[in-house]
């Protein structure tokens, strides 16, 4: 189990400073997702995040990667907003702290601050699943 790793940035909706630490909180579970408009499996993927947005146990925090604010937040127009906050990662360097090597790609995170699993591509339903034994 791996800490997360620190980092400062902006959101992308208020555009806002922000750091790590005021985004995940102790007693809370979160799932990290790494995301792009322009990334097809990250469509594919949508409707299952939307659905774990309606779980209360669980935040989702976006990472918005590599990508164009003004397109990020037509997709999240278009598409829902799963997001409790999305983060901007306008060079990807984000990314690479958190060892991601493309898009989409999700870490789950416990009530500890610890990554506990991480999601490599797009999340289905057999990861939504194994998303909701780890909030029981």
């Amino acid at each position: 189990k791996k800490q997360i790793p620190y980092f400062k940035s902006r959101t992308l909706i208020l555009n806002k400073k922000i750091d790590s630490q005021e985004i995940f909180k102790s007693g809370n579970y979160y799932l990290f997702n790494i995301w792009s408009s322009w990334c097809i499996p990250c469509r594919d993927e949508h409707s299952i995040l939307m659905e774990l947005s309606q779980n209360n146990s669980l935040e989702i925090i976006g990472l918005n990667y590599k990508d164009k604010t003004s397109n990020a937040k037509k997709f999240l127009e278009e598409l829902g907003n799963p997001f409790s906050q999305v983060i901007i990662d306008r060079n990807g360097l984000i990314a690479i702290e958190w060892g991601a090597y493309g898009v989409p790609e999700s870490f789950l995170i416990n009530d500890q601050k610890k990554i506990i699993k991480k999601f490599l591509g797009p999340l289905n339903s057999k990861t939504l699943k194994e998303i909701k034994v780890y909030l029981k």
